[in-house]
């Protein structure tokens, strides 16, 4: 404003001797300002036009050469595998910030039982499986300390519910082994082939309910089906469908009932094709294998860093079992094979419980065929009772029951392991007696103990579905577990 008032005076002093008699002074300035002001316009739009055309001139620059190009090319790549390795580590901070805690059971139909399961989850991707415990603790070692020999049978039908009768023949041999007697071959071969059955018990509602936790439920009522038949015989030798008490220290409680070998017979000629009905069903079935091939592999270092047993052993390649390895009873007079893996993984395991069925039959017929007349228990009052038909008929018999129930027999000081290859592995009984009538300490192994132990390693890595899975293939049963 200041520069436009200089030039209007300007303009007024030059113009003033040609304007004085024409317009007033007052008009005079206004036409000086005007004039100044046009002038200054047409003076801005000139320069714009001259900015606006202006060409900048071309600047010819040498090409650098080969070498340069590739040097420099190869710092920007430094620079930029620099970048990405800084944000991939500041994604690893923020994926590893989002792993979160889920609890798995112990309501859950797929835990078997009372398991408790603290996953750590990236995203469905476990971290880590932490196993809780104990929900069904009862203090079975404890409370065997308190009963006779005869009376602590009970407890163990109680451990693992589902093959009750294997761990009964356990715990009779070891308290054979501490009274160094021997019982009688007929009583061997039925406690061999009830073995069997309860093995093939076992194995079906492993299998089965496997079956139906990754989402096939018709294998599961096939099975239940056969159980059925199973639990008869059970119930004809004993009175009990589970909790049979017949394997009893010195012998088995009572001979077979006329018609039980024949009915057995019966179910094992046919049995075989049920088996056929479920591998048709399952073995080749693609989702079945898409949810156990390469699932929970479990290799022959980790096996014996882990002390696992039974199926997860010969799942990874190793023909360890009690029955061949270390025999008991009659299995060294028995023909039958032992089949193993090559994967380690779930569907290897699967494989080998239904292959272990059929072995299973055979042992069964071959006990039928050579199940020998005789005693089914030890002459000796003192360890066994005597039958009801002599109790009717001898004052003496009648005292032995009374005594052999109240007081129990006493066992000779010393301390024993006795191992039996059980359905889901080793169980083994550690058994100390201190010269009374009951145990001193009673230290239970059980397979499902240790096999929960690795649920850990096996899940690492795996989908959150994978679990469910995983522990299926390990067969857990509680009333072992935490005893």
């Amino acid at each position: 404003m200041y520069r436009i008032a200089n030039s209007v005076m300007m303009v007024q002093v030059h113009l003033w001797p040609f304007l004085a008699g024409k317009m007033s002074a007052r008009a005079c300035k206004r036409f000086c300002f005007a004039l100044h002001f046009c002038s200054h316009l047409r003076a801005r739009s000139r320069l714009r036009k001259s900015r606006r055309l202006r060409v900048r001139p071309l600047i010819l620059r040498p090409r650098p050469p080969i070498s340069y190009i590739f040097q420099h090319n190869i710092q920007n790549f430094e620079k930029l595998t620099l970048a990405i390795g800084r944000t991939t580590d500041k994604m690893r901070l923020i994926k590893k910030s989002k792993n979160f805690t889920m609890n798995f059971g112990p309501q859950h139909p797929a835990a078997h039982g009372v398991l408790r399961l603290v996953l750590e989850l990236d995203g469905e991707v476990v971290e880590r499986a932490d196993p809780h415990i104990g929900l069904l603790h009862r203090g079975t070692e404890k409370l065997i300390e308190y009963k006779t020999y005869i009376q602590a049978l009970p407890y163990f039908d109680r451990l693992d519910y589902v093959s009750m009768m294997a761990q009964e023949h356990c715990y009779s041999l070891a308290v054979e082994k501490l009274l160094k007697c021997n019982v009688p071959t007929r009583a061997q071969y039925i406690r061999v082939l009830f073995s069997e059955l309860t093995r093939i018990l076992n194995h079906l509602l492993a299998i089965t309910t496997h079956a139906l936790d990754v989402g096939a439920m018709t294998p599961f009522l096939w099975g239940f089906e056969e159980r059925e038949k199973l639990m008869e015989f059970y119930e004809r030798v004993s009175g009990a469908r589970m909790h049979a008490a017949y394997i009893r220290p010195g012998g088995v409680h009572e001979d077979l009932p006329l018609g039980l070998c024949q009915d057995i017979y019966e179910f094992i000629t046919q049995f075989p094709a049920r088996l056929d009905e479920i591998e048709e069903l399952l073995t080749e079935n693609r989702i079945w294998k898409q949810r156990l091939v390469d699932i929970g592999v479990v290799s022959l270092d980790q096996v014996h860093r882990w002390s696992f047993s039974g199926v997860m052993v010969r799942g990874s390649g190793l023909a360890w079992d009690l029955r061949k390895s270390e025999p008991y009873e009659v299995y060294n007079e028995l023909d039958f094979t032992i089949p193993i893996g090559k994967n380690g993984d779930c569907y290897d395991r699967y494989l080998i419980r239904m292959e272990e069925m059929r072995q299973s039959v055979s042992i069964i017929l071959q006990c039928l065929n050579a199940l020998p007349p005789g005693e089914i228990k030890l002459d000796d009052h003192k360890i066994t009772p005597p039958s009801r038909k002599k109790m009717k008929s001898s004052m003496e018999s009648l005292i032995h029951h009374f005594k052999l129930y109240s007081e129990g027999t006493s066992v000779n000081s010393g301390e024993t392991y006795t191992a039996i290859e059980a359905p889901k592995g080793e169980f083994g009984v550690f058994l100390v007696s201190n010269g009374t009538n009951k145990p001193y300490r009673c230290k239970i192994k059980a397979p499902g103990f240790a096999h929960l132990q690795g649920l850990n390693m096996m899940a690492k890595g795996h989908m959150i579905a994978d679990v469910v899975t995983i522990i299926g293939t390990q067969d857990i049963v509680f009333g072992e577990v935490d005893r």
